[in-house]
């Protein structure tokens, strides 16, 4: 764990070195632009009793929000844990409850029988909502309460079952209401990747990745990529799944697992996706042109990670084949195969980027701040993600559209109630959702709420806010720079993910110290 002021001093000794005076990284000079944006109306989803809310962590799966504005997330009750609690459904000392949001409702959409709490990864278009609970069981191997991959639907919520092992858990839902996920079997397995790579346990027995339709009583084995492990995460609308899988059953030096492949199941067939030359990688976002970006290890796992795009067969490094910009993280992939994330530019050292045609374009930050990333985008153009303050302490949600980039805590009423810290979702129809905190609060982990900010008024109207940014035209990246511009980037990335609270992570990566 690194001290605040050490952090900073890196940071800014890299400022030197690069030659970057702080104000110009924060994006205090050159050539500004005026535009106008929609004010938001924002609604708090509260809590079910407890200190804390919020819509999940990015990279689980989803969608988050719907195309007609619901949104899904978990919420803490003041119920206190039990110590059979599972920890993969419940992040806190008190038990947390699957919420969706729809129409000005919170629902607190419960458990199955016997258990207490349970989560949500993703809502359909029709209001299907998929996610995981406790079903009162307890794995006498691991003494915990067992998890169960679950739909909610029309009300009701229904156990999608396992492989004959003890835990299942859903991930993704698409609109024609196909659910993936993973789910054990019965077959011991030392490297298993939930029991021994999320919950510790050596003991445990294989995980497969799952494709649930309607009108189907099972679930469909998808296979491996040789080893004994898969996990499925994504779900386009055609269909398509992508995931990742053990190779071998053989565990590396560096990683001490079976090397992990990325897979996309297209026709019934499994296909590995490959790394950048090391023995880790997954999937963050698969598009339904059947296009997937991730993130993978580089040769010999000593040199950090890359992101990727994957797109009919070939696998391209991000980080070393953009123009304008050095991709550290790609977040989103839209139909139109644009990418958003955080990278490397010259002279700033972490910020939002949009990809398109090898060309990433710096979104930069909100103005006075040094650091950003960007999370999700719609296809009207509009790019939402966090916005980190020079000295680290301060996270705010931004939102980009029209070359232009906000705060925004500024196009909401004053003296709301949250201060809009990480921004997750954004629908066709302007609709934003994400994780803030409540005034007098300052850490998302302990009294984070859940928001959905709905636009009102018109650009034209005088409801709109005006906003200054800085945005340069793409510029080659200096070779010589890289490796330093990486060290700095990867820095600053830790920060925004550390500041931002995450609850849990995928296995292979570790969550970032602060």
């Amino acid at each position: 764990m690194k001290s605040k002021s050490l952090i900073c001093i890196t940071v800014m000794t890299l400022f030197a070195a690069l030659a970057i005076p702080v104000s110009q990284a924060a994006g205090d000079d050159g050539d500004h632009h005026h535009h106008k944006h929609h004010h938001y109306k924002l609604i708090d989803l509260g809590t079910f009793g407890g200190s804390n809310s919020y819509v999940q962590p990015l990279g689980n799966g989803g969608p988050l929000m719907s195309p007609t504005g619901a949104v899904v997330g978990q919420a803490e009750t003041s119920i206190p844990v039990l110590p059979t609690t599972n920890s993969f459904c419940n992040p806190g000392t008190n038990i947390f409850q699957a919420l969706g949001w729809e129409h000005g409702v919170v629902t607190n959409l419960g458990t199955l029988p016997g258990g207490n709490c349970s989560n949500t990864q993703g809502v359909n278009a029709r209001g299907d909502i998929v996610g995981n609970s406790e079903n009162g069981t307890t794995d006498p191997v691991l003494g915990l309460t067992e998890i169960r991959a679950v739909l909610w639907k029309d009300g009701e919520i229904k156990d999608l079952g396992t492989f004959g092992g003890n835990h299942s858990a859903a991930f993704g839902i698409n609109n024609q209401g196909q659910v993936v996920g993973f789910a054990l079997n019965a077959i011991a397995d030392p490297f298993s990747l939930f029991d021994l790579q999320i919950l510790g346990s050596s003991n445990g027995t294989q995980t497969r990745a799952f494709l649930w339709q309607n009108g189907q009583n099972q679930l469909q084995d998808l296979g491996t990529l040789g080893g004994p492990d898969a996990w499925a995460q994504y779900v386009n609308q055609r269909g398509d799944v992508a995931g990742f899988s053990y190779t071998n059953s053989i565990p590396n030096p560096t990683t001490k697992f079976p090397t992990q492949d990325p897979f996309l199941w297209w026709n019934g067939r499994m296909i590995d996706l490959g790394t950048l030359g090391g023995t880790f990688g997954l999937p963050t976002a698969l598009n339904s042109r059947g296009q997937v970006i991730g993130q993978s290890n580089l040769a010999g796992d000593q040199n950090g990670s890359d992101p990727f795009l994957w797109d009919d067969g070939n696998l391209i490094d991000l980080f070393i084949s953009t123009i304008g910009g050095n991709p550290i993280t790609a977040n989103a992939l839209n139909d139109s195969e644009e990418i958003v994330g955080g990278g490397v530019f010259p002279n700033r050292p972490f910020d939002a980027y949009l990809w398109k045609n090898g060309v990433a374009i710096d979104l930069e930050a909100v103005p006075g701040d040094c650091f950003s990333e960007a999370i999700a985008m719609n296809s009207r153009g509009q790019i939402v993600g966090n916005s980190l303050s020079c000295d680290f302490s301060t996270l705010r949600s931004f939102l980009w559209e029209k070359s232009s980039i906000v705060d925004l805590n500024t196009l909401i009423p004053p003296n709301s109630a949250l201060r809009l810290v990480e921004t997750l979702a954004i629908n066709n129809r302007g609709e934003i959702a994400g994780n803030g905190v409540p005034l007098g609060c300052n850490d998302l982990g302990t009294c984070g709420h859940a928001y959905v900010l709905i636009p009102v008024g018109d650009d034209d109207t005088a409801s709109s806010t005006t906003v200054v940014q800085n945005n340069p035209a793409p510029v080659s990246q200096n070779p010589t720079n890289m490796i330093q511009s990486h060290a700095a980037a990867l820095e600053a990335m830790a920060r925004i993910h550390a500041r931002m609270a995450r609850r849990r992570y995928l296995p292979g990566l570790s969550a970032p110290s602060d």
